[in-house]
């Protein structure tokens, strides 16, 4: 085995040690100093919203915009049940209880004709989630939340750059969050950013992620507020990546087509969509594996790693762990269930070659053979 394919893995190709250098070299490498302002603006910038603010990482994120929108104990948040555990774990930090909603059959997004019926008196939001790159339909959700006067949270954690109607995901609900583990389209490490065009709800997160000092009066923390403070290291390496970020999401894009084009044949296989509104990431590249079990999934994933090509399932919906299983009835969510017992997630850092998801697709389509005829 010559080399081993991993799901995701960061590109450090341009200016990344230049810059953290030139924080070691100046010594601020703590919560205060010029590139977290810098990447800031950036990120504002290609975002197209007045104010994105930095924090330690995607799930503090969220916790911050939900906070800013003041859900606290005993309010409801309409979240999807398809996503990764943060979206709901965001909603519990703060003492609420997020309630959920089933998928599309083709965007695995959440399913904006099933909101309605989940929304009571004590629903304050919606969390819409672009999972695995591809935007939420966000139409529907912004016009039931302007009849119902909520807010929408945008998650696009995994959506760096997507498009919805040719508007970027991050500019169109209320408030956003974007995440930079290292495994996303561009990375600071660990890192997070909120985005908004909300002056006061800019003005009440970064009270927050300061321990809740006043900005104005050195040690006085009028409320309760959180360390969730982005490095100067860090955003030196997102400002970095921001000046190759069109790059970065080209690569995404490249790879998405090479493999199409690799597995259009496989008639045991659902591809991933990209509506006519929607401009697709591709941060996994994300299918389904059609009347296959959950172990036969789970089969196919450990014989691909015996062959160097790492693999990954979907998420678990939320509403089967155990933190939210007692929250509404499992029979509700059918599209979930299946998308996640028959859904996989192939090597997909941008620095694959064409030669390399050949190899990919080619072992896929046989290991797929063998776990169906056997």
């Amino acid at each position: 085995m010559e080399k081993f394919h991993n799901v995701a893995q960061p590109i450090l190709n341009g200016n990344e040690k230049k810059y953290v250098m030139d924080c070691l070299d100046s010594t601020w490498i703590s919560s205060n100093g010029s590139y977290i302002h810098k990447f800031e603006q950036e990120f504002a910038q290609f975002v197209q919203t007045k104010h994105a603010i930095a924090c330690s990482n995607g799930t503090t994120a969220l916790h911050l915009a939900l906070m800013g929108h003041g859900v606290t104990v005993h309010d409801e948040v309409i979240v999807p049940s398809f996503t990764f555990v943060a979206t709901a774990n965001a909603v519990a930090h703060c003492g609420a209880t997020p309630v959920f909603v089933d998928a599309e059959p083709d965007t695995w997004n959440m399913n904006p004709l099933l909101i309605e019926e989940k929304i009571t008196p004590r629903t304050k939001g919606i969390i819409a989630v672009h999972l695995y790159g591809h935007p939420a339909d966000m139409d529907p959700i912004m016009e039931i939340a302007d009849k119902y006067g909520l807010f929408v949270i945008e998650d696009a954690a995994e959506a760096t750059g997507a498009e919805y109607k040719g508007k970027k995901v991050g500019s169109i609900g209320h408030s956003a969050i974007f995440s930079l583990f290292g495994n996303k389209i561009i990375t600071t490490g660990e890192g997070g950013i909120v985005t908004t065009n909300d002056g006061e709800f800019t003005q009440r997160i970064r009270l927050l992620k300061g321990q809740g000092m006043d900005p104005d009066r050195r040690y006085w923390h009028p409320v309760i507020g959180y360390n969730y403070r982005m490095t100067n290291i860090q955003a030196a390496i997102g400002c970095a990546q921001l000046e190759n970020i069109q790059w970065h999401i080209e690569q995404r894009i490249r790879i998405a087509e090479l493999y199409k084009d690799q597995l259009q044949s496989c008639s045991a296989l659902t591809m991933p969509v990209q509506k006519d509104w929607a401009k697709n990431v591709y941060w996994l590249f994300s299918v389904l594996l059609n009347d296959v079990t959950e172990a036969q999934r789970d089969e196919m994933i450990e014989r691909l790693v015996r062959l160097g090509i790492e693999t990954r399932p979907f998420f678990h919906p939320m509403h089967a762990l155990p933190p939210y299983q007692h929250l509404q009835p499992q029979s509700e969510f059918p599209v979930a269930n299946r998308i996640s017992s028959q859904g996989i997630n192939l090597p997909s850092s941008g620095n694959l070659t064409a030669e390399e998801i050949h190899f990919i697709s080619d072992s896929f389509k046989k290991v797929l053979s063998d776990v169906l005829h056997n």
